[in-house]
């Protein structure tokens, strides 16, 4: 059986809203971030990176959420929540499960630490912001008018997507985007998405100066 390690305020959240989306039995071990940043000593003994989300399934110690996402679909869901390999959407699936955390995520992620720095942060602000302005721009572009990421379904993409948007939604970003803040409403309505925020527990993005370890 699949046991997801699941610290509080990270991307493992992505890990139970997938499997209460498929209906998977899955166990959870909880974990509490230590000074509100990172993860405590006992996470390295899963996985030597200390860092969220990790899963183990029998013998296998899996980490990274898009890997994980990946793992799970491939193995355990029976075709479900990602189109035909080898079809245009498929296609777009695969780039988009790469793009969040691949491209998106990191001038995200540096522009929180630069507000966390104050003055010390104004060089390269100006390359953040524009990078974000970039990013958030084509994902409003490409998601207007669409209820999914790829298709008439949920997918792994989608998975990938909200997280980030919880994020930038906690820190007042989709006022300027009104299709991601359209789309985003839709997913956090998702009932198997209630559910991961009722198991999970704590879930508070909106203040990431605390910092960031997932």
């Amino acid at each position: 059986m699949i046991t997801v390690h699941h610290l509080q305020n990270s991307r493992s959240i992505r890990i139970l809203w997938l499997l209460e989306e498929l209906g998977l039995p899955y166990e959870i071990v909880h974990y509490q971030r230590r000074d509100h940043m990172f993860a405590p000593d006992e996470y390295r003994r899963v996985h030597p990176l200390g860092k969220a989300p990790a899963i183990t399934d029998g013998d296998r110690v899996i980490a990274e959420s898009g890997a994980i996402i990946e793992y799970i679909l491939e193995v355990h869901a029976d075709g479900r929540m990602r189109p035909q390999t080898g079809s245009d959407d498929w296609v777009r699936y695969l780039q988009w499960m790469h793009l969040i955390e691949g491209s998106v995520m990191l001038p995200y992620i540096l522009s929180i630490y630069i507000e966390m720095l104050g003055e010390g942060g104004v060089p390269i602000k100006g390359r953040a912001d524009s990078e974000n302005a970039l990013h958030f721009g084509f994902l409003e572009a490409e998601m207007t008018g669409r209820a999914f990421v790829v298709g008439n379904g949920l997918t792994g993409a989608d998975i990938q997507l909200t997280f980030l948007l919880d994020g930038a939604q906690g820190r007042g970003m989709l006022a300027d985007y009104p299709e991601l803040a359209r789309y985003h409403k839709g997913m956090i309505a998702r009932p198997a998405y209630q559910r991961a925020l009722e198991i999970g527990g704590s879930y508070n993005l909106s203040d990431l100066r605390k910092g960031w370890n997932g």
